[in-house]
Parts: structure tokens; C-alpha cells; sequence
């Protein structure tokens, strides 16, 4: 069993800051990726940052410059730097891995999701 455990969402007034966090646990072999998406409301879920491979890392162009991805492997566990937060920045933060667990399958795992709200 894999679970991802999203936290660090909640209330910010704009030009904020807040930092995610996603934990991975369970019988895990490998991960080979980890990303944040997020989904405002009424609109798609949408990648917002990502490890590519070779240590290179992807935003979205609406983050660029604001939002950091890193992650501390050795805890299992990825982090969203979230600065100058914009209202559109509001939306349902979520966690995805691409996880090879204990018995070599390889899956994708979501996390519950953690809500932002930037607003005055």
C-alpha cells in the first residue's frame, strides 16, 4: 500500500508565500518521478512543476520564477515553494508519483490534494 500525504495549503493574502509538502510512505522500491498539479475551480487539473530526467525540473509558464519543486529523497518527500502568490494561483494542490512498489508494479499515486486560497 503507497500513500501520498499532501499538507502546508491554506489562507494567504496576495504577494504571500506558502511551501507544500507531499510525503510518500508505504512499500515503496522506487520512485521515478514526483510532480504537483493543481485544479482551480471550474477549470482542468494542470501540471505545475516536475522533475524531468537527468535532474532537470519543468513549470508551468503561469509559475516561472515564483514557485520551487525540490525534494528530500531520503525522507521520500517532495516541496512546492509557493512566493508572490496570485489570486489565480487558487486551486486544489495535488501530489503524483510514479511509484515501482515492493512487488516491481509500477503505478501512478495521487495525493487527496491540499486547497490554496490567495485572497485579500
Amino acid at each position: 500500500q503507497v500513500q501520498l500525504v499532501e499538507s502546508g495549503g491554506g489562507l494567504v493574502q496576495p504577494g504571500g508565500s506558502l511551501r507544500l509538502s507531499c510525503v510518500v510512505s508505504g512499500s515503496i522500491f522506487k520512485i521515478y518521478s514526483m510532480l504537483w498539479y493543481r485544479r482551480a475551480p471550474g477549470k482542468q487539473r494542470k501540471l505545475v512543476a516536475q522533475f524531468l530526467s537527468r535532474g532537470s525540473i519543468n513549470y508551468a509558464d503561469s509559475v516561472k520564477g515564483r514557485f520551487t519543486i525540490s525534494r528530500d529523497d531520503a525522507k521520500n518527500t517532495v516541496f512546492l515553494q509557493m512566493n508572490s502568490l496570485k489570486p489565480e494561483d487558487t486551486a486544489v494542490y495535488y501530489c503524483h508519483a510514479q511509484i515501482l512498489d515492493s512487488g516491481l508494479h509500477l503505478t501512478g499515486y495521487w495525493g487527496q490534494g491540499t486547497q490554496v486560497n490567495v485572497s485579500s
